[in-house]
This record gives C-alpha cells, sequence and structure tokens, in this order.
C-alpha cells in the first residue's frame, strides 16, 4: 500500500513536470520554478518570442524570462524577487503632474493648512468621490485642493451641484452637505471654475474620478486610508 501511494505521488508530480516542453532546458524550467514558488506552474513552453517562456497555470497563462526574475501577467511586468509591479512604478513616473501647472484657486481647500498638500478631482454625484470623502474625514496632516469636475455624460445633475457647491458661502461644508447628506443648496449664480477644470482635466489626461495627486505628482490608487503614508513615501 505504501509503496502505491509513493507511485501515485510519483505519477502526479510526473504529470506536471512532463507537460514541459522539451524545447526548454530542465535547468531553464528548475529555475523559473525556483524563483516563482508561489505560482503553481502547471507546464513550461516556449514562447515566440525568443527568450522568453510562456507558463501555464490552471487556465491561464503568464510570461517569464529564462531566469524566473521577471513575470508577465496582464501586460505588467513583475520582479519576483522584490514583488514589484515595475509597469506600475514606470506608468507612476511618465505620468508625473507637474504641481506647479495646477491653478490652486480654481481648488475648494480644505484640511490641514500645514499638511501635505494633494488634489483631487471629484464629482458630487460620484459614488467613489462620496466614498473617498467618508474615508478623510478626520484626516489630519493633508492639505486638500478639491477641483470640482463633473462628469456630464454619466451625472447629468453634476454640473448644476458643482456650481451650487462653488457659490456657497463655505464651499467645503456645502460640497460635504451635497455629497454625504444629500442636501439640496440654492441654485449657483456666481462665476465659477468648472468650464476651466474640466479643460484642465482634459490637458492632463485625467478622465475619471476621483484622482488624487500628491505634491510631487504622483498619482494615488490605493485604498484612502494609506494616503498619508503614500504622501509621505516620495
Amino acid at each position: 500500500m505504501r509503496f502505491a501511494i509513493i507511485l501515485l505521488i510519483g505519477l502526479i508530480n510526473g504529470t506536471a513536470w512532463a507537460a514541459d516542453s522539451v524545447n526548454v532546458a530542465p535547468a531553464i524550467t528548475k529555475q523559473i520554478r525556483e524563483n516563482i514558488p508561489s505560482l503553481p506552474i502547471d507546464a513550461i513552453q516556449p514562447s515566440p518570442i525568443a527568450g522568453l517562456y510562456e507558463l501555464k497555470v490552471g487556465g491561464q497563462i503568464f510570461y517569464s524570462d529564462r531566469t524566473g526574475k521577471h513575470l508577465i501577467a496582464s501586460g505588467h511586468i513583475f520582479d519576483t524577487a522584490q514583488r514589484k509591479d515595475l509597469t506600475a512604478q514606470r506608468l507612476q513616473e511618465i505620468n508625473k503632474i507637474d504641481w506647479s501647472s495646477l491653478p490652486l484657486n480654481q481648488a475648494i481647500v480644505s484640511g490641514d493648512p500645514n499638511g501635505l498638500p494633494v488634489a483631487i478631482f471629484t464629482d458630487p454625484e460620484c459614488p467613489y468621490c462620496k466614498k473617498l470623502e467618508v474615508s478623510l474625514k478626520g484626516a489630519t496632516g493633508i492639505k486638500f485642493y478639491s477641483f470640482l469636475f463633473p462628469l456630464e455624460s454619466i451625472h447629468p445633475n453634476a454640473r448644476t451641484k458643482s456650481e451650487s457647491i462653488w457659490c456657497a458661502k463655505n464651499q467645503h461644508e456645502a460640497m460635504l452637505d451635497v455629497m454625504l447628506k444629500g442636501k439640496s443648496l440654492p441654485k449657483g449664480t456666481c462665476k465659477t471654475p468648472i468650464d476651466a477644470n474640466i479643460a484642465l482635466a482634459r490637458k492632463l489626461g485625467i478622465n475619471g474620478t476621483p484622482t488624487i495627486i500628491a505634491g510631487d505628482g504622483r498619482r494615488f490608487s490605493g485604498n484612502p486610508t494609506q494616503l498619508k503614508a503614500w504622501l509621505e513615501n516620495n
């Protein structure tokens, strides 16, 4: 019985490894598996690109270099040893925004006057923006510049609400009243920077809300509760 179990285990293990292509050197398949131990690789095959290997994992396909130190998944290159998304890191670098180019007089200012600066392009009807405001309540050490950026194509009332917020005596309080309490404000009749904000967002390649930008130009896309730590980690 014990011999049969050992034989069965050998067959199972052998099946996974036997699926590796004969066109890939055993030393390479061994090295790839050793450097990506968390990935249950079923089979390793050569890819159409020299030096790149196809890794079959269940019903999915990943790609690796010959060392297994770099993995390609969903179009992103990962450093397997440091567990870093190198593509995301590079995208963050090339998409940095020059903070000095932001017309801060077109934003609603709130938070700590001496805190770390952060700009938020927000829509008063955007459900994700509302969740963000909830998570940021009570935040310390951050100075917020909220640019009203109504996405009229999907939120038809967002522009009217944005105008009412901007024309209110206490803009930040009015914004929270509209977004978190569902309050209706008097129609805004003052001059607003809404059109200028829309043009600015277009120029910066911003097409969704909320978009968060740090004082050093980085864009934030993580958990709002980690915003301050992200801001400090320049």
